[in-house]
């Protein structure tokens, strides 16, 4: 899997050369001061992956995301944990904050690498046939697979696929997020971030910021934040 870094930092750059260099399965072309040299070099070198910082001189990396090619993957990295929710609006495989430890970019880089296998393999021979008030049939490999919306822990958005968790699978279609979130029963599952749908029977725990589910943290985005909390939280909240 080949990737970039842009950085305008010298000492960053060196520390995430020096964590790619870690994985086998990274190929890095290069290291880029900058959005503009980082963008003349892609127009003849593609890269599937991109560690890209956020706040930089000239074009920053948010405004940079809005201009790669569909299937490049992205990884923010940030030394302000405030643009994390930003970051996941632009469909990003994950955020960084520096400095950057090597367990959590492992953690980052394993999601991507994972995603892009899956998406590498799609080739679109996946799509949901039906839906029913509690189950919907998924269509793969030239069969029907029923999958119970009890099994559903989340819904993820990428790209123009969406990710659906099953217990200890995931299936992929070809379908963007709101479309799959108009098919599914209001009263089981909630959007909480422009790339989440989560199942509430499912949720561990939550804070203002955070929804857990097992040991995924999934980000809650502040436009969404008022209708889970109204819907689904302030009616069961004990009272004295």
């Amino acid at each position: 899997m080949t990737c970039i870094i842009i950085d305008d930092e010298p000492l960053a750059r060196e520390g995430l050369r020096l964590l790619v260099k870690g994985v086998e399965q990274l190929e890095l072309l290069g290291c880029f001061g900058s959005a503009e040299q980082a963008s003349t070099f892609l127009a003849d070198n593609p890269a599937d992956l991109i560690f890209l910082d956020i706040q930089m001189p000239g074009t920053n990396g948010l405004e940079f995301a809005q201009s790669l090619p569909e299937q490049t993957l992205v990884i923010f990295t940030t030394a302000y944990a405030q643009y994390a929710l930003k970051s996941y609006e632009l469909d990003a495989i994950d955020y960084l904050v520096k400095p950057v430890q090597q367990e959590r970019f492992l953690q980052a880089v394993n999601k991507a690498i994972s995603y892009h296998a899956l998406l590498g393999a799609h080739e679109d021979k996946t799509s949901i046939e039906s839906v029913s008030s509690d189950f919907m049939f998924i269509k793969a490999d030239r069969r029907y697979h029923k999958v119970l919306f009890s099994d559903v822990l989340y819904i993820e958005g990428l790209k123009d696929y969406v990710v659906i968790y099953v217990q200890d699978q995931r299936m992929i279609t070809g379908m963007n997020i709101k479309t799959i979130q108009q098919q599914l029963p209001p009263a089981v599952f909630t959007r909480v971030a422009k790339s989440y749908i989560v199942n509430v029977h499912h949720i561990s725990s939550f804070d203002n910021h955070t929804i857990y589910i097992r040991n995924t943290d999934i980000p809650m985005g502040v436009s969404y934040r008022e209708q889970f909390f109204e819907l689904y939280v302030r009616k069961n909240l004990l009272s004295r």
